[in-house]
């Protein structure tokens, strides 16, 4: 099912003044991207993305100023024709009367914000871009962790919760409990966040349910992450842990988005946090460049070779 969101909405998010098509603000935007009518007003429509949000600038609009009426009836009218989901004029520019005149006839509303036409083109597509994501809901734990989104799942009753409490407790942040919501910004962007519901809220068995934010302050709670990183929790199983030197890194696949993953098996007394920092640590510098284990194996070979040589 395609996301979307009406014209209200946007009009709500942004502080947007309506200058026309008041009854028309429940026409749904499906596009998250703007389209600024350039070409278009000069008659070329070979690719004209309709259904986007059209913007008008300064640009867009000292150009309709200086045509004659008829001119203006013309160009105007050939974009209205296309009903686009509504028009945006930027920088509380005046002069409207009619370009409102034309929207009311063809029922598009016609609305103007304050901000400058960049200001507003990157903060609207920042939004939708958002809002319109693909998404899935898993069940699991998200918390930031040295400034990295990390997934933390297993089976119920695992301990998932309990180790997301410790975490806030050595200064990380909570970002969602038990319902985890992933949007897919981009090929490889996941971002993790709550459902609204369960936001800042962190449920602990034999304790019930807390709220991070009354209990320990704004900074235990993050209201999304680009996730980094999925963990897995199983139970101990003897024998089955090798410390192995995985050079190749394990993977998990988000609705396309490929995600580095690892298993941590529990066990009474076994400092489950600290490997979960430890994790997120090398993880970072995995980024940077550097393998413990790719160092580890170089020093093993150059010790092999200096004994070769000795022998």
């Amino acid at each position: 099912m395609m996301k979307s969101i009406t014209v209200k909405q946007l009009v709500k998010q942004f502080n947007l003044e309506i200058l026309a098509g008041n009854d028309e603000l429940e026409r749904i935007i499906t596009k998250p991207r703007t389209h600024r009518p350039g070409l278009e007003f000069i008659g070329f429509f070979d690719f004209f993305p309709m259904e986007h949000v059209q913007v008008l600038g300064k640009k867009e609009i000292a150009y309709l100023h200086q045509l004659t009426h008829e001119e203006r009836r013309l160009r105007i009218g050939n974009i209205v024709k296309y009903h686009p989901p509504c028009f945006i004029v930027t920088s509380e520019q005046e002069g409207l009367m009619y370009l409102t005149q034309f929207c009311n006839e063809e029922g598009i509303p016609l609305l103007r914000t304050k901000e400058p036409t960049s200001t507003f083109i990157e903060k609207y597509d920042a939004y939708m871009i958002k809002s319109l994501a693909p998404e899935t809901a898993i069940h699991a734990v998200c918390v930031n962790i040295f400034g990295l989104g990390i997934l933390i799942r297993g089976k119920s009753g695992i301990g998932k919760s309990e180790i997301a409490h410790t975490l806030i407790g050595r200064g990380h942040r909570l970002v969602a409990d038990d319902i985890v919501v992933l949007k897919k910004l981009g090929p490889d962007t996941l971002l993790g966040t709550h459902n609204e519901t369960n936001k800042e809220f962190l449920a602990l068995r034999s304790v019930g349910l807390l709220n991070v934010v009354r209990l320990y302050g704004r900074k235990a709670f993050q209201e999304e992450t680009r996730i980094a990183l999925d963990i897995h929790l199983t139970e101990w199983e003897k024998n089955a842990l090798n410390n192995e030197l995985e050079l190749e890194t394990k993977t998990n696949d988000y609705m396309g988005v490929t995600i580095p993953t690892i298993e941590i098996q529990l066990q009474p007394g076994r400092d489950v946090v600290g490997l979960i920092e430890a994790a997120a640590n090398n993880w970072y510098l995995k980024q940077q460049g550097y393998s413990a284990a790719e160092e580890f194996i170089q020093r093993l070979e150059s010790d092999m070779e200096n004994k070769g040589k000795t022998n």
